[in-house]
């Protein structure tokens, strides 16, 4: 009996060779080994440029809180504002590479992040400039903004033309 079970056993497993060439068995395996593979580098890139943005826009926030402290310790001195920037950088997690103050103007080059996922961004802070509407140049008369005469304002020489004029408002007694 032991012998016509095992003979009968052989031959239920038995097979026909497999063919060696042509043979696509085990191809879908590979096949979606590589569609992962490929899937894991795009998402690996798309999360490194999500990554670099956000490290971007630390570096301009933290850039233009800076440039802000320093522009408002300028009486204090140069040391004293760029140490003032220094204080606020390190508060939002960046670093200072440069920074200068010149009258009540500063500028301060801050960078964020490390390796390659490195940005730096400059920023200028100081007071803002005398602030007038934009008068166009022409004719006078022609756009119904300027005065019978064809200037800007009171002192303001004509613009020659073609060229825009910043009308400037002289302080009053």
């Amino acid at each position: 009996m032991r012998w016509a079970g095992s003979r009968l056993r052989t031959r239920a497993f038995a097979r026909a060779p497999a063919k060696v060439f042509g043979s696509d068995r085990g191809s879908a395996t590979v096949w979606t080994v590589g569609a992962i593979a490929v899937l894991c580098v795009v998402f690996g890139a798309v999360l490194a440029m999500g990554q670099a943005v956000v490290i971007r826009h630390r570096a301009g926030g933290a850039a233009d809180l800076a440039a802000l402290a320093a522009a408002d310790r300028w009486m204090d001195g140069g040391t004293a504002a760029c140490e003032q920037a220094d204080r606020v950088a390190r508060a939002q997690g960046t670093r200072v590479v440069r920074c200068a103050v010149q009258g009540e103007i500063s500028d301060v080059t801050v960078a964020a992040g490390r390796g390659p996922l490195t940005a730096e961004v400059r920023a200028r802070a100081g007071p803002a400039g005398p602030v007038g509407p934009v008068v166009p140049a022409g004719p006078p008369g022609s756009a119904g903004l300027e005065g019978p005469e064809g200037s800007a304002g009171p002192g303001v020489p004509p613009a020659p033309t073609g060229a825009p004029v910043r009308a400037v408002e002289e302080a009053g007694p």
